[in-house]
């Protein structure tokens, strides 16, 4: 049987802890994101619905939609809504694509579908710095850091999922603390820190854990003392299929040259 990345009651407890003494400014970059994308949008939505793990944040600027948890199942109707947005949990899902299939069928034709999550590069100092020092003490590595998508995987995942105009785009954001320890705490705060199945189930060495920091520091501190972490916010947005969507041409139907479009001339270019 293979095993499930994510250890989910190890993630809600995370997530209940975070909120005891909240870090959630990704998330208030997430719904900015999110924001500003739907202001771009030519479409009234009168059913919305926000699923992830924090809803008591995301009701603050979404209190219309309905807010659920990101359960394996997602509790929703065929064509329900015309609008559902996954705010910061596709990445530990243990299902993506099938995250994203439930979402589509849960669309209304012509629905809008907006994901927003962390992605590849979140915390590569972090993970470099981790797995160098575990290897230069120990001779192995453990998973310490989720794996997370990249770009170039994001746009075949929308079109797996059968949703039309698929688009998918990274936000890379930049934080600093005064020490990779703070880091580290902010991490819990957030509930972002070690949830996977096959985490060590022991304190890390704090010979690892000192050979880490120094490495960060060495490695990656900026000019004025403090040390940068790199976050990057995944935004998927793909529609449901509808009739009346605008569909891409045929290639070769194209009625005159770009050069003409353009305005210019045309050079050949020589074999």
């Amino acid at each position: 049987m293979t095993q499930m990345l994510t250890d989910r009651p190890a993630l809600l407890r995370n997530r209940r802890r975070a909120l005891t003494s909240p870090a959630l400014f990704l998330h208030q970059e997430a719904m900015a994101e999110v924001k500003d994308r739907l202001s771009l949008v030519n479409k009234s939505f009168t059913d919305a619905c926000v699923i992830g793990g924090f809803p008591e944040v995301w009701d603050t600027e979404f209190p219309n939609a309905i807010h659920l948890s990101d359960e394996d199942i997602i509790d929703l109707q065929p064509k329900s809504q015309d609008l559902i947005i996954h705010a910061m949990a596709l990445h530990w899902a243990a299902d993506p694509v099938g995250q994203l299939i439930q979402a589509r069928r849960s669309l209304r034709p012509d629905g809008l579908f907006l994901g927003v999550f962390l992605g590849g590069g979140t915390l590569n100092e972090l993970r470099s710095a981790l797995a160098q020092a575990e290897a230069d003490l120990t001779g192995g590595l453990s998973p310490r850091i989720l794996p997370m998508a990249e770009i170039r995987d994001l746009g075949g995942l929308l079109q797996r999922a059968g949703f039309a105009l698929p688009v998918a785009d990274v936000v890379p954001l930049t934080a600093t603390y005064e020490t990779p320890l703070k880091l580290m705490h902010d991490l819990r705060q957030m509930g972002e820190n070690n949830a996977m199945t096959a985490r060590p189930r022991r304190f890390m060495r704090r010979g690892v854990l000192d050979r880490a920091i120094k490495i960060y520091s060495e490695t990656f501190q900026t000019p004025d003392g403090r040390i940068p972490a790199s976050f990057e916010l995944m935004v998927l947005t793909g529609w449901a299929p509808s009739p009346d969507q605008q569909k891409p041409l045929r290639p070769g139907s194209a009625s005159q040259r770009l050069a003409q479009a353009l305005g210019t001339s045309e050079t050949a270019v020589k074999d």
